[in-house]
């Protein structure tokens, strides 16, 4: 069994596919009196190996479904994808407030992880957004929230897995658009680029760089909910969208590389946190020693300050043919992370450096 990165193969004992939260209780109990690890797996977008085991995976898209909408919260199955919250929710004016750039992804796959997005330097992490959780923990399921075994809820989000399964979610919505401006930005520096973000007034904001000439371009994206919004300055380009076209933005690109063979490639991504006044650093030594061969034909390279002072820059590589081969793209990701911890970053545990 492989996931979306592709470069760690494990093989499983055996695979269930529980319906209920009982059902991943039973599975969990009886992997551990065979002496087994239980590892949850929804859509499989782990990089390293993250959704897979030995032991005993439980597949959670078992678990997919929306099974109630209220006026400010969903609540949903572990299985659910983004994309089926987003299907449900919409109809009704609302929208999680946060989402993630790749819609086809689970809703306890990320919320284990943290979960950023474009929104992320206004509403936190997709984790931030939980208001309650139903857990196959201690060898029980239970609930924790906020004021429900707080210490679990806060375990449990982001916890990788580690201090329990997750099998439902109650997330928070808020009022959606019915259309989006989004601006570009083209930024002189890796500093540049992190002041723009910092600077400017957006619901949405991300950054990439580009390869140009040899070297690398950097722009902003800054995306505005409604029509009635000023481009901010430096705006070059202005594009109008449908809000549903704007959350799934990625679908066209995504066909196009499954076309080509691209999106079945390993994928050996870098995804580091870093303090913001040590970031432009860091970013720019990282791409000076990079080609476009040792980032792949599909690869991206992002930028996404947050809003607690924190920087998420992702390399995220494809080994295409003729570019630079898996190991040697795992070797580069391992230096940026040395490079990361030297300045007081950390890793993004669902990527390749590890």
């Amino acid at each position: 069994m492989r996931d979306f990165g592709g470069i760690v193969e494990r093989s499983p004992v055996r695979i269930v596919r529980p319906g209920s939260a009982q059902e991943v209780l039973e599975a969990v109990r009886e992997a551990a009196a065979g002496g087994l690890d239980a590892v949850p797996r929804g859509l499989g977008h782990s990089t390293f190996g993250q959704s897979l085991t030995t032991g005993v995976s439980l597949d959670m898209r078992g678990l997919a479904g929306v099974h109630a909408i209220g006026e400010r919260q969903v609540a949903v199955g572990a299985g659910t994808s983004w994309r089926e919250v987003l299907a449900a929710t919409l109809p009704r004016g609302l929208t999680p407030p946060v989402l993630t750039d790749h819609l086809d992804v689970t809703v306890g796959g990320t919320v284990s992880a943290g979960g950023v997005g474009g929104t992320s330097h206004r509403h936190g992490t997709q984790a931030d957004n939980v208001l309650a959780l139903e857990v196959v923990a201690g060898g029980r399921v239970v609930t924790c929230s906020p004021a429900e075994r707080p210490e679990l809820f806060d375990a449990v989000r982001g916890g990788l897995g580690g201090h329990g399964v997750i099998t439902a979610a109650t997330l928070r919505l808020v009022p959606a658009p019915e259309r989006v401006l989004s601006c570009t930005i083209p930024c002189r520096s890796a500093g540049d680029l992190l002041r723009v973000q910092r600077e400017v007034r957006a619901e949405h904001i991300s950054g990439q760089a580009k390869p140009s000439g040899g070297g690398w371009r950097f722009e902003a994206k800054a995306v505005l909910y409604g029509d009635g919004g000023e481009p901010p300055p430096g705006t070059t380009e202005t594009e109008s969208l449908g809000y549903l076209d704007f959350a799934d933005r990625m679908r066209p690109d995504v066909e196009e590389l499954v076309a080509l063979s691209e999106w079945a490639r390993p994928h050996p991504w870098a995804m580091v946190f870093l303090p913001e006044h040590r970031a432009a650093a860091v970013i720019e030594s990282t791409l000076a020693e990079m080609t476009t061969a040792d980032l792949g034909l599909s690869g991206v390279v992002l930028v996404k300050a947050l809003r607690t002072g924190t920087v998420l820059f992702s390399v995220l590589r494809t080994a295409s043919p003729g570019c630079a081969p898996v190991a040697e793209m795992l070797a580069a990701n391992r230096r940026l992370l040395d490079r990361a911890l030297a300045v007081g970053g950390a890793r993004y545990a669902v990527d390749s450096t590890g």
